[in-house]
């Protein structure tokens, strides 16, 4: 599997998923998951709330995935996870985990081959898309020193 660690927007990755930090409505939020609400359009929220109004009625939990359409983003789909509330008094690492696992047998689930996140298994490519330089090389320096 080839890793990829890149400055970049992750709403303008031509890649077969992107995984979404998504609010448990699953109907958009700020910072990332707004961006990817605005610049997929209406499509992925239109998905979103056929999920609501199915199987997740309450919202998506904390480490679970789901996959909706990608709408006019160049990736085929999103795959929309919610991640644990930091806390400094538990440690919600599992849930971290849990999210990153659910959500690439998600993609597998899907046939994706490159997703913007992953371990081994069916993906062989995968691209953190991080923004700034200075991120870019914490994180570069990090993933070098586990290899």
């Amino acid at each position: 599997m080839h890793i990829r660690i890149l400055d970049a927007d992750i709403t303008t990755l031509e890649v077969d998923v992107i995984v979404n930090a998504a609010n448990s409505s699953l109907l958009g939020g700020g910072g990332v998951d707004g961006a990817i609400h605005r610049k997929g359009g209406p499509a992925i929220l239109a998905e979103c709330r056929q999920l609501r109004a199915g199987h997740y009625g309450k919202g998506l939990k904390t480490g679970q995935a789901v996959a909706t359409t990608a709408g006019n983003l160049p990736a085929r789909w999103v795959v929309h996870t919610v991640g644990p509330v930091w806390s400094d008094s538990e440690d919600r690492s599992g849930l971290l985990a849990d999210c990153h696992r659910n959500s690439l047998q998600v993609a597998r689930e899907l046939g994706a081959e490159t997703v913007a996140r992953a371990e081994p298994g069916s993906i062989r490519e995968v691209v953190f898309a991080l923004r700034g330089e200075a991120a870019v090389e914490v994180f570069r320096a990090r993933h070098n020193s586990l290899a």
